[in-house]
């Protein structure tokens, strides 16, 4: 079984959980209706991305 030959010190263990924290959700307003939408998400009210519709919203 493999073993460490050293501790791992606080600052290198540290180092590697640097990109385990959470980020915050990017919001913007959406230019159509004016709601905050996520970034680069399809709105689900409107079915439309980029300005195009993608989806066929059901009533």
């Amino acid at each position: 079984m493999a073993v460490p030959k050293r501790k791992t010190t606080p600052s290198r263990r540290n180092k590697r959980r640097s990109h385990d924290s959470l980020n915050t959700v990017n919001w913007v307003e959406d230019s159509n209706t004016g709601e905050p939408k996520r970034r680069h998400h399809i709105d689900m009210k409107t079915g439309m991305y980029k300005g195009k519709q993608v989806l066929d919203i059901q009533d």
